[in-house]
Protein backbone atom coordinates (compact mmCIF):
# COMPACT_ATOMS: atom_id res chain seq x y z
CA UNK A 1 0.00 0.00 0.00
CA UNK A 2 2.47 2.27 0.54
CA UNK A 3 5.56 2.86 -1.51
CA UNK A 4 9.32 2.71 -1.05
CA UNK A 5 9.38 6.23 -1.62
CA UNK A 6 7.04 7.07 0.61
CA UNK A 7 8.59 5.04 3.61
CA UNK A 8 12.21 6.72 2.68
CA UNK A 9 10.78 9.67 2.71
CA UNK A 10 9.07 9.15 6.38
CA UNK A 11 12.22 7.92 7.48
CA UNK A 12 14.25 10.78 6.46
CA UNK A 13 11.78 12.67 8.08
CA UNK A 14 12.04 11.03 11.45
CA UNK A 15 16.18 11.57 10.86
CA UNK A 16 15.31 15.36 10.26
CA UNK A 17 13.25 15.76 13.64
CA UNK A 18 16.07 13.72 15.36
CA UNK A 19 18.79 16.30 14.14
CA UNK A 20 15.97 18.75 15.41
CA UNK A 21 15.89 17.60 19.10
CA UNK A 22 19.34 17.33 20.23
CA UNK A 23 20.46 20.58 18.53
CA UNK A 24 17.43 22.37 20.28
CA UNK A 25 18.25 20.45 23.76
CA UNK A 26 21.96 21.54 23.53
CA UNK A 27 20.80 25.07 22.83
CA UNK A 28 18.21 25.16 25.53
CA UNK A 29 20.99 23.15 27.87
CA UNK A 30 18.24 21.12 29.33
CA UNK A 31 15.08 19.04 27.71
CA UNK A 32 14.40 15.75 27.39
CA UNK A 33 16.25 13.60 24.65
CA UNK A 34 16.03 10.34 25.62
CA UNK A 35 11.71 9.94 24.62
CA UNK A 36 11.95 12.71 22.20
CA UNK A 37 14.04 10.47 19.95
CA UNK A 38 12.05 7.21 20.72
CA UNK A 39 8.81 8.50 19.08
CA UNK A 40 10.49 10.11 16.13
CA UNK A 41 9.17 8.26 13.79
CA UNK A 42 5.97 7.84 15.02
CA UNK A 43 5.55 11.64 15.07
CA UNK A 44 6.76 11.79 11.85
CA UNK A 45 4.22 9.27 10.20
CA UNK A 46 1.29 11.53 12.21
CA UNK A 47 2.19 14.46 10.78
CA UNK A 48 3.65 13.87 7.40
CA UNK A 49 1.35 11.02 6.58
CA UNK A 50 -1.96 10.20 8.37
CA UNK A 51 -3.26 13.18 10.68
CA UNK A 52 -5.40 15.68 8.76
CA UNK A 53 -4.07 18.76 9.28
CA UNK A 54 -3.45 22.22 8.02
CA UNK A 55 -0.62 24.40 9.07
CA UNK A 56 -1.97 27.44 7.22
CA UNK A 57 -5.55 26.84 9.36
CA UNK A 58 -4.32 25.65 12.76
CA UNK A 59 -8.03 25.97 14.16
CA UNK A 60 -9.25 24.14 10.93
CA UNK A 61 -12.78 22.15 12.88
CA UNK A 62 -12.32 19.21 10.73
CA UNK A 63 -9.13 18.62 11.70
CA UNK A 64 -7.63 15.53 13.47
CA UNK A 65 -6.28 16.14 17.43
CA UNK A 66 -3.08 14.89 18.59
CA UNK A 67 -2.18 14.86 22.49
CA UNK A 68 1.21 14.33 23.48
CA UNK A 69 0.71 12.83 27.09
CA UNK A 70 3.77 12.30 27.36
CA UNK A 71 4.40 16.40 27.64
CA UNK A 72 8.25 15.97 27.71
CA UNK A 73 8.56 14.63 24.50
CA UNK A 74 7.90 18.15 23.12
CA UNK A 75 11.10 18.74 21.34
CA UNK A 76 10.00 16.14 18.39
CA UNK A 77 6.27 17.98 18.30
CA UNK A 78 8.04 20.97 17.73
CA UNK A 79 10.31 20.12 15.41
CA UNK A 80 7.46 18.10 13.48
CA UNK A 81 5.47 21.18 13.68
CA UNK A 82 8.03 23.61 12.29
CA UNK A 83 9.10 21.42 9.72
CA UNK A 84 5.06 20.92 8.47
CA UNK A 85 4.85 24.65 8.00
CA UNK A 86 3.22 25.78 11.31
CA UNK A 87 5.73 27.70 12.51
CA UNK A 88 9.58 28.60 11.11
CA UNK A 89 11.82 26.13 11.43
CA UNK A 90 14.37 29.07 13.16
CA UNK A 91 12.22 29.52 16.36
CA UNK A 92 13.35 26.35 17.42
CA UNK A 93 16.74 27.48 18.83
CA UNK A 94 14.29 29.38 21.14
CA UNK A 95 13.30 25.71 23.06
CA UNK A 96 12.87 27.22 26.87
CA UNK A 97 13.94 30.14 26.53
CA UNK A 98 12.42 33.01 28.64
CA UNK A 99 9.56 34.40 26.42
CA UNK A 100 9.40 31.64 23.52
CA UNK A 101 6.21 29.96 22.57
CA UNK A 102 8.42 26.81 22.51
CA UNK A 103 8.00 25.81 26.71
CA UNK A 104 9.32 22.85 28.07
CA UNK A 105 6.11 21.03 27.99
CA UNK A 106 3.41 21.84 24.83
CA UNK A 107 0.93 24.76 25.75
CA UNK A 108 -2.16 24.95 23.92
CA UNK A 109 -2.49 29.10 24.61
CA UNK A 110 1.10 29.52 23.00
CA UNK A 111 2.08 27.10 20.33
CA UNK A 112 0.24 26.95 17.07
CA UNK A 113 -0.68 23.11 16.54
CA UNK A 114 -0.64 22.24 19.80
CA UNK A 115 -4.12 21.01 20.60
CA UNK A 116 -3.89 20.04 24.68
CA UNK A 117 -1.65 21.22 27.41
CA UNK A 118 0.49 18.44 29.01
CA UNK A 119 3.54 17.88 31.27
CA UNK A 120 1.65 16.37 34.31
CA UNK A 121 1.75 12.54 32.90
CA UNK A 122 -1.41 10.38 32.43
CA UNK A 123 -3.81 12.75 31.72
CA UNK A 124 -3.68 12.53 27.66
CA UNK A 125 -5.92 8.90 27.82
CA UNK A 126 -8.72 10.94 29.61
CA UNK A 127 -8.83 13.97 27.16
CA UNK A 128 -8.11 12.24 24.51
CA UNK A 129 -11.77 10.50 25.41
CA UNK A 130 -13.59 13.73 25.99
CA UNK A 131 -12.28 14.59 22.60
CA UNK A 132 -13.56 11.92 21.27
CA UNK A 133 -16.82 11.55 22.97
CA UNK A 134 -17.13 15.86 21.82
CA UNK A 135 -16.81 14.60 18.10
CA UNK A 136 -19.17 11.99 18.47
CA UNK A 137 -22.02 14.28 19.53
CA UNK A 138 -21.11 17.06 17.31
CA UNK A 139 -21.46 14.36 14.36
CA UNK A 140 -17.74 15.40 13.34
CA UNK A 141 -15.94 12.90 11.48
CA UNK A 142 -12.27 13.90 12.84
CA UNK A 143 -10.08 11.10 14.79
CA UNK A 144 -8.16 11.64 18.17
CA UNK A 145 -4.72 11.02 18.59
CA UNK A 146 -2.82 10.50 22.34
CA UNK A 147 0.86 9.43 22.17
CA UNK A 148 2.00 7.72 25.69
CA UNK A 149 5.19 7.10 27.29
CA UNK A 150 5.26 3.56 29.12
CA UNK A 151 6.51 5.35 32.41
CA UNK A 152 3.40 7.33 32.34
CA UNK A 153 0.96 4.30 31.81
CA UNK A 154 2.41 3.56 35.77
CA UNK A 155 -0.75 6.33 36.45
CA UNK A 156 -3.71 5.08 37.59
CA UNK A 157 -5.32 8.09 35.35
CA UNK A 158 -4.24 6.64 32.31
CA UNK A 159 -7.08 4.00 33.32
CA UNK A 160 -9.58 5.74 34.36
CA UNK A 161 -9.49 7.57 31.00
CA UNK A 162 -9.12 3.89 29.03
CA UNK A 163 -12.16 3.10 31.39
CA UNK A 164 -14.17 5.82 29.91
CA UNK A 165 -13.06 5.44 26.26
CA UNK A 166 -14.26 1.83 26.46
CA UNK A 167 -17.60 2.65 28.17
CA UNK A 168 -18.44 4.80 25.61
CA UNK A 169 -16.86 2.91 23.05
CA UNK A 170 -15.09 5.47 21.35
CA UNK A 171 -13.46 4.42 17.91
CA UNK A 172 -12.50 7.69 16.83
CA UNK A 173 -9.90 7.59 19.38
CA UNK A 174 -6.63 5.99 19.16
CA UNK A 175 -3.61 5.73 21.96
CA UNK A 176 -0.16 4.98 20.57
CA UNK A 177 2.02 3.87 23.72
CA UNK A 178 6.20 4.22 23.26
CA UNK A 179 7.30 1.26 25.19
CA UNK A 180 11.14 2.18 25.77
CA UNK A 181 10.67 0.71 28.99
CA UNK A 182 12.83 3.14 30.40
CA UNK A 183 12.03 6.05 32.72
CA UNK A 184 13.54 9.05 35.16
CA UNK A 185 14.94 6.70 37.94
CA UNK A 186 15.62 3.50 35.58
CA UNK A 187 14.33 0.61 33.03
CA UNK A 188 10.20 0.41 33.60
CA UNK A 189 10.50 -3.06 34.10
CA UNK A 190 12.27 -2.50 37.24
CA UNK A 191 10.56 0.45 38.73
CA UNK A 192 7.10 -0.47 38.48
CA UNK A 193 6.60 -3.36 36.06
CA UNK A 194 3.78 -3.10 33.30
CA UNK A 195 3.51 -6.38 32.18
CA UNK A 196 1.35 -7.89 30.57
CA UNK A 197 0.78 -5.06 29.29
CA UNK A 198 -1.61 -5.96 26.06
CA UNK A 199 -3.61 -8.37 28.01
CA UNK A 200 -4.14 -5.41 30.76
CA UNK A 201 -5.48 -3.14 27.51
CA UNK A 202 -7.50 -5.92 26.01
CA UNK A 203 -9.04 -6.28 29.66
CA UNK A 204 -9.98 -3.27 29.59
CA UNK A 205 -12.30 -3.34 27.01
CA UNK A 206 -9.72 -1.82 24.09
CA UNK A 207 -8.56 -3.17 20.76
CA UNK A 208 -4.56 -3.80 20.37
CA UNK A 209 -2.00 -3.43 18.09
CA UNK A 210 1.78 -4.33 18.86
CA UNK A 211 3.98 -3.47 16.37
CA UNK A 212 7.80 -1.96 15.97
CA UNK A 213 7.67 1.58 16.54
CA UNK A 214 10.27 2.13 14.55
CA UNK A 215 9.45 0.57 11.72
CA UNK A 216 7.74 3.22 9.22
CA UNK A 217 5.34 0.61 7.43
CA UNK A 218 4.11 -0.67 10.63
CA UNK A 219 3.25 2.15 11.49
CA UNK A 220 1.31 3.22 9.14
CA UNK A 221 -0.34 0.20 8.92
CA UNK A 222 -1.58 0.30 12.42
CA UNK A 223 -2.63 3.46 12.25
CA UNK A 224 -5.00 2.47 8.90
CA UNK A 225 -5.95 -0.67 10.86
CA UNK A 226 -6.97 1.44 13.80
CA UNK A 227 -8.80 3.35 11.32
CA UNK A 228 -10.96 0.40 10.71
CA UNK A 229 -11.85 -0.79 14.10
CA UNK A 230 -15.81 0.95 14.46
CA UNK A 231 -16.86 -0.90 18.32
CA UNK A 232 -14.28 0.56 20.48
CA UNK A 233 -10.95 2.41 21.10
CA UNK A 234 -7.69 1.11 19.94
CA UNK A 235 -4.14 1.38 21.29
CA UNK A 236 -1.13 0.78 19.51
CA UNK A 237 1.96 -0.68 21.50
CA UNK A 238 5.09 0.53 19.90
CA UNK A 239 8.45 -1.11 20.79
CA UNK A 240 10.98 1.10 21.08
CA UNK A 241 14.52 2.48 21.65
CA UNK A 242 15.36 5.05 24.47
CA UNK A 243 17.16 7.48 22.75
CA UNK A 244 17.31 5.95 19.59
CA UNK A 245 19.44 7.22 16.54
CA UNK A 246 22.59 8.41 19.11
CA UNK A 247 24.46 5.25 20.41
CA UNK A 248 25.46 6.68 23.59
CA UNK A 249 22.03 7.35 24.75
CA UNK A 250 20.25 4.47 23.64
CA UNK A 251 18.37 2.79 26.68
CA UNK A 252 20.15 5.16 28.90
CA UNK A 253 17.97 6.59 31.85
CA UNK A 254 20.24 9.49 32.32
CA UNK A 255 19.36 10.80 28.97
CA UNK A 256 15.72 10.77 30.21
CA UNK A 257 16.37 14.73 30.70
CA UNK A 258 19.67 15.84 30.51
CA UNK A 259 21.27 18.03 27.46
CA UNK A 260 24.26 17.31 25.72
CA UNK A 261 27.69 18.84 25.86
CA UNK A 262 29.04 20.60 22.65
CA UNK A 263 31.02 17.54 22.28
CA UNK A 264 28.03 15.14 22.66
CA UNK A 265 26.19 17.43 20.29
CA UNK A 266 28.70 16.62 17.80
CA UNK A 267 28.87 13.16 18.23
CA UNK A 268 25.06 12.75 17.80
CA UNK A 269 24.93 14.94 14.49
CA UNK A 270 27.45 12.45 12.72
CA UNK A 271 25.50 9.46 14.00
CA UNK A 272 22.35 11.31 12.69
CA UNK A 273 23.97 12.16 9.45
CA UNK A 274 23.51 15.84 10.02
CA UNK A 275 24.18 17.13 6.65
CA UNK A 276 23.61 21.17 6.92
Amino acid sequence: MYSESQIAGLEERARQIRCDVVQMVHDAGSGHPGGSLSAAEIIACLYFQHLRVDAKRPDWPERDRFILSKGHAAPALYAALARRGYFAAAELCTLRQLGSRLQGHPDRLKTPGIEATTGALGHGVALGAGLALAARRAGASWHTYVLLGDGEVQAGVVWEGALIAAKYRLANLTCILDQNDVQLDGPVHEVLPLEPLADKWRAFGWAVLEINGHNVRQILEALDHAALIHDRPTVIIARTTKGRGCSFMEGQAAWHGRAPTDFELTCALEELGHAE
